[in-house]
């Protein structure tokens, strides 16, 4: 399991892009993967987006044998803590796909800096939640580009420097 200090920004991954770094192995994710492995993000998750992300793997389109999926699991486990918190009583605006509610909920609840998403229901949502104060709603992709958040390019920095 990866350690990384208290300091350590919190992110939320969605399972699309727990897919992308952990089964795809997206190129797009490369240093995203880089960070999280060096400690420098702390990816967190409840028990509900753990499971969902069990259930994902187990998808016939996805084509993995029990080898593979166990593989992914343990890839999963060592870079994403598992934190199960008492709701945080302020509003967030309604995703449009109920299912995603939950990763915003786990931002808010664990003061995330940011959920990292490609889905279209939670994207349409980040200017809400960033008027708000709440934490960023980001593509993986945008990483990369100079309009980075902030909390990107302080981690970014930290990596080049190693």
């Amino acid at each position: 399991m990866i350690d990384p200090p208290a300091s350590a920004p919190r992110i939320v991954l969605d399972t699309n892009v727990c897919l992308d770094l952990f089964v795809f192995r997206d190129p797009a994710c490369r240093d995203l993967e880089t960070a999280i492995r060096a400690g420098r993000l702390a990816c967190i998750t409840r028990s509900d987006c753990r499971e969902e992300w069990h259930r994902v793997l187990r998808y016939p389109a996805l084509g993995l044998d029990d080898e593979a999926r166990v593989a992914h699991e343990l890839a999963f486990d060592a870079c994403v803590m598992i934190i199960d918190m008492p709701p945080d009583p302020s509003a967030l605006p309604r995703c449009k796909d109920p299912d995603d509610q939950k990763f915003l909920e786990l931002a808010r609840d664990a003061r995330a800096v940011a959920v990292l998403t490609r889905d279209a229901a939670v994207l349409a949502l980040a200017n809400r939640v960033r008027r708000a104060g709440l934490f960023d709603i980001v593509e993986p992709r945008r990483l990369a580009r100079a309009d980075a958040p902030a909390w990107w390019q302080s981690v970014a920095a930290t990596l080049e420097a190693a």
